[in-house]
């Protein structure tokens, strides 16, 4: 599988040559991953070195576990599932063990799923009793009509599908006590109780080009009314498809709602993908009757690095207009991840078949 970049063709051209060579020849065997624990206000200067050691493991872990099956020639969908179930199972992210509490002090969960070859999806919101809610969303997706099931219509259908369950008191830990007990007291407000939004996802594209994102969290501290965020919403928290990217966002939701931040990445990757194509086309050089010396096909183009990090950053920027703070990671069908965020740091990783193997917490890393 042939890919070019528009920079490759400009670069060919500029030689007064035909397109005769690829850029690169990835072959089938090309996959990758991304993923994140949460956005906010992330400084050294508010996490222990413990914190800082034990929350870089946890990505390391579950960037790994996710890496193994897509090198195996695992699907994107098991990956990312994986994944999220060691993100989840870890009280420093705020998703399963370790989930915020509600002004009423019970946990609300929110989880949702998409797979970008067939554009099915699976979601749940403000749920409890479900060990890992990623497992819940994906029985929706895969053994029900629906995409979205909430509250305890979500629960019953988690128990007929013998999904593992716990009590309550599973998900407490005495750090989000803490938080709720501070926030209900009045010592501080919602805003400043934790200015991390420790939701965690995943996207992944696998060997057979094939996307899948995945999110998953506990919303936020002090939450009423029983709120629902971005995170179970399919095109606002998170979205998948083939044809373009896959995403999975962090941040306050609301702001993540109103722009459609997920579907939105994914639908200007996919309008960009044409446009580029034709840009490319048009600086193939002439023959003597004027006529192309090379037809580009969608097969072998990709949109470059440059360009896709641009359009998340373009949609970032204007979720922050609107007053909206957090951030996303991507993967896309030319074997790309990376994040976009606008708040001081985002618990973040990434691999790829490149070799390409990373984990961060600071905005300067």
């Amino acid at each position: 599988m042939f890919r070019f970049t528009l920079a490759a063709i400009v670069m060919l051209c500029g030689t007064g040559t035909a397109m005769a060579q690829p850029e690169e020849d990835f072959g089938d065997s090309r996959w990758s991953i991304a993923i994140h624990g949460g956005a906010g206000t992330i400084n050294r200067d508010k996490i222990t070195a413990e914190q800082d050691s034990a929350i870089r493991a946890a990505l390391g872990s579950a960037l790994e576990a996710g890496s193994k099956i897509l090198k195996d020639g695992g699907s994107a969908i098991e990956a990312i599932t994986a994944t999220i179930i060691i993100l989840e199972n870890d009280p420093n992210f705020n998703a399963g063990k370790g989930a915020v509490f509600t002004w009423d002090k019970t946990n609300e969960l929110d989880s949702s799923i998409m797979d970008g070859s067939d554009l099915s999806a699976g979601a749940v919101a403000g749920i409890n009793g479900t060990k890992n809610p990623i497992l819940l969303a994906r029985a929706v997706k895969d053994n029900s009509p629906h995409v979205m099931l909430s509250g305890e219509g979500a629960n019953q259908f988690s128990r007929e599908q013998g999904l593992e369950q716990v009590n309550p008191d599973y998900y407490a830990t005495p750090y989000r006590l803490e938080q709720i007990d501070k926030l209900l007291a009045k010592e501080v407000s919602a805003a400043d109780v934790d200015y991390k939004f420790g939701t965690v996802g995943a996207v992944a594209m696998d060997k057979d080009g094939h996307m899948a994102a995945g999110t998953s969290t506990g919303g936020m501290t002090g939450k009423r009314w029983g709120r629902i965020g971005d995170s179970p919403i399919i095109g606002a928290g998170t979205y998948a498809d083939d044809r373009s990217c896959a995403i999975s966002a962090t941040g306050s939701g609301e702001y993540f709602i109103r722009l459609g931040v997920a579907h939105e990445i994914c639908a200007r990757i996919r309008m960009r993908f044409p446009e580029a194509i034709k840009e490319a086309q048009r600086a193939v050089p002439k023959d003597a009757d004027g006529n192309d010396t090379y037809v580009v096909h969608g097969s072998e183009f990709q949109l470059s690095d440059e360009e896709i990090q641009q359009i998340a950053d373009d949609v970032i920027a204007e979720l922050g207009d609107l007053g909206g703070d957090g951030g996303i990671i991507y993967a896309t069908p030319w074997g790309q991840a990376g994040y976009s965020f606008n708040t001081a740091g985002m618990y973040r990783g990434r691999a790829t078949s490149e070799g390409e193997q990373s984990v961060a917490i600071y905005g300067d890393e």
